[in-house]
């Protein structure tokens, strides 16, 4: 069957194997023995194969009352903040009865080694992470019903999306550094191509470039402390006017601005400012404070579950994004006149 064409049915297969819907359902079910030859089973079995034919677990587990796992797929990436995603999922999930497998791709984005070839029937779906979409193909998580976390509503591989208002919290970054009269501004990016973290790009340039006397560069970096530490001295030792305030996508990206700052011998926030963006534990361990939007990663993961299981039970889920919060801090402050 041609890639992305409608997802072969039960008749299908009794079509192609030239028998009836019930006889597929013995075959693939592992009860035909004594009710139909082993021939035509074989045939059933040979047309499922060549369709990719996958039963409607979901809807059958629901009905039996068994099995009732599902996947989380998440990048090893920013793990506190995943960890807490997995909290709530799991939270939701044990009050219904379900079960959650958690899943993380190991370089957080890209194919990943999957270790549930033999344990695939026993899935009722998957709850992924943009970050980690790739592996899904991996694991053929994308055949099973899904609900993608942190994904483009308009692009997403999901029977349906749960999103954090991510775009919301980078305007309030903005806006509160340009009321203290910030105009020149570094982007620390994240080097990972996600629609997360496309978001913050064009939202920031959107609201600085609304203002007034303004610019913005951007440098890429992975996030990790020593990828942020080389990529902003490299950007802030640049030719040309020195940004005053640090836009970073990621609480750990700010982390490595602190110690790059420390190097050119600048402080946070009298030469510089700096903002970060997730409110992990690390952003109240720097000194001074880092001032970031608070992300509640626990009530993400209970509502990307709640919307799993609404789609499990045929239902729509809820709607909206999920609202963030700035959390102002020590890290900024009106750039120095001087």
């Amino acid at each position: 069957m041609a890639r992305g064409s409608t997802r072969p049915t039960s008749r299908d297969v009794a079509q192609a194997a030239g028998v009836s819907q019930a006889a597929v359902s013995l075959v693939l079910g592992d009860k035909w023995r004594g009710r139909v030859s082993e021939t035509t089973a074989e045939r059933v079995r040979e047309a499922a194969r060549e369709l990719g034919y996958r039963p409607n677990l979901a809807a059958r587990n629901l009905r039996l009352g068994r099995t009732r796992t599902v996947l989380l797929v998440v990048p090893a990436l920013t793990t506190e903040f995943f960890a807490g995603v997995y909290t709530g999922a799991a939270r939701v999930a044990a009050e219904h009865g379900f079960g959650v497998v958690l899943y993380p791709s190991p370089e957080g984005v890209g194919p990943a080694r999957d270790p549930f070839a033999s344990a695939q029937a026993a899935l009722d779906g998957v709850l992924a992470s943009s970050m980690a979409a790739d592996a899904l193909t991996a694991i053929r998580g994308d055949q099973l019903p899904l609900v993608m976390l942190d994904s483009d509503p308009s692009g997403s591989l999901g029977a349906a999306t749960v999103n954090l208002d991510i775009a919301d919290g980078v305007r309030q970054v903005a806006d509160h550094l340009l009321d203290l009269g910030h105009r020149h501004f570094l982007h620390l990016a994240a080097d990972i191509p996600s629609w997360t973290f496309e978001v913050r790009a064009r939202e920031l340039a959107a609201r600085v470039g609304a203002a007034a006397g303004t610019s913005l560069r951007t440098a890429p970096a992975p996030i990790s402390i020593d990828g942020a530490l080389a990529a902003a001295e490299a950007a802030l030792s640049a030719p040309g006017p020195r940004p005053t305030a640090v836009v970073c996508d990621d609480d750990k990206l700010a982390a490595g601005v602190y110690k790059a700052l420390r190097r050119l011998g600048l402080r946070v926030p009298d030469d510089v400012s700096v903002t970060g963006l997730d409110d992990l534990a690390l952003a109240t361990a720097l000194d001074p404070e880092l001032t970031t939007v608070r992300l509640d990663a626990e009530l993400f993961g209970e509502r990307g579950m709640r919307a799993l299981l609404a789609v499990l039970e045929g239902r729509t889920p809820e709607g909206g994004d999920i609202p963030v919060e700035l959390v102002v801090r020590a890290s900024t402050a009106p750039p120095n006149a001087s």
